[in-house]
């Protein structure tokens, strides 16, 4: 493949060797072209921008021929929409392809109704400047899993199709055959019955309270693997709280919280999922009552990222630890035992 300018843009080339394994110019390319998504492609095969001798072929199933040069005109990539924003970020790794950053509390990651500024999407907007060469012919970061806004820690953003199109081909398999891993740290009300288990019950949105999810059977599926490592206990001995750590092999909204509500464990904070057990509080020290006050979050926290770097393949692994928050908790719940 040979790259060229266009107009500011971009210029490939390929040659149709004939070995692609579909003679559908749309097929053709995404084998040939791996650095471009196939709806990047679709869009620009329908835009006229995908040229056979100089002609313009917009259709994705044209049947290409053996030897054929197709032309692929990239144009340079737009503004994003949403404006970037001097947001401070914890970075945890980047290079050309990707950006890892420890997300504080607080932080929304798009904007939405009621939070159109001050998102992760505008801080990366702004952090990234001209190594963001875009998604989708736009210049903003691809955000291929999201953390709940109160929720803390690792998240993974691509920066170019190609990156894009790997990060949410593992997301998608989630670790079932390749290396890609969450782990989350959750604070969970009272101590589960064995030291590990799965929880597997699908996910809907709430029937009555649609700002909410709930284990419904019409729902997609969910599968958390969690285990005990802490357990807390009250001055009298009796457990009161366990920190667990938790593996996603899937990603729903939600899905901690809503799984761990479902088998009697919610998260310590959250007013969501486990408001009922504000009275549980009642058993805690008043150190421990006063971190929990404090904290006024769900107690969750993504600790452990693991993902085949798209363009290297290398495994990569990144932890972070506990917040300040979150080991304050922790302190103050060891204390009153």
């Amino acid at each position: 493949m040979q790259q060229g300018a266009s107009n500011n843009g971009q210029r490939l080339e390929v040659i149709v060797e004939g070995s692609e394994g579909s003679i559908r110019l749309d097929r053709v390319l995404a084998v040939r072209s791996p650095e471009l998504s196939r709806s990047r492609l679709k869009a620009l095969i329908l835009a006229g921008q995908v040229t056979i001798a100089n002609v313009p072929v917009r259709d994705p199933a044209y049947h290409v021929a053996k030897g054929d040069t197709i032309t692929i005109d990239v144009p340079e990539a737009v503004a994003a929409e949403p404006a970037g924003e001097a947001i401070a970020l914890d970075i945890v790794y980047e290079d050309d392809d990707i950006i890892v950053i420890n997300k504080p509390k607080g932080l929304v990651v798009h904007p939405a109704a009621g939070h159109e500024t001050g998102t992760l999407v505008n801080a990366l907007i702004a952090h990234c400047g001209s190594s963001l060469s875009g998604i989708g012919g736009v210049k903003r970061p691809g955000i291929v899993h999201r953390l709940d806004k109160d929720t803390t820690g690792l998240m993974v953003a691509a920066k170019n199709d190609r990156a894009h199109k790997s990060l949410t081909e593992q997301f998608a398999d989630h670790g079932r055959t390749g290396a890609m891993r969450r782990g989350y740290m959750a604070f969970a009300w009272g101590l589960p019955n064995r030291q590990r288990g799965t929880v597997d019950a699908p996910i809907d949105r709430h029937p009555h309270a649609r700002e909410k999810m709930a284990v419904r059977e019409s729902g997609r599926q969910a599968i958390t693997h969690w285990e005990v490592t802490e357990t807390f206990q009250t001055r009298g001995g009796n457990p009161i709280a366990s920190l667990l750590a938790c593996q996603l092999e899937t990603g729903r909204t939600h899905q901690i919280r809503v799984h761990l509500a479902h088998i009697g464990h919610p998260l310590m904070g959250d007013s969501v999922y486990g408001p009922h057990f504000k009275t549980k509080a009642n058993a805690l020290g008043p150190e421990a009552q006063a971190a929990l006050s404090a904290l006024g979050r769900q107690a969750l926290h993504a600790y452990l990222l693991t993902l085949e770097h798209p363009k290297t393949g290398e495994i990569l692994t990144w932890e972070a630890a506990l917040p300040e928050d979150l080991l304050l908790l922790q302190r103050a719940l060891r204390a009153a035992e």
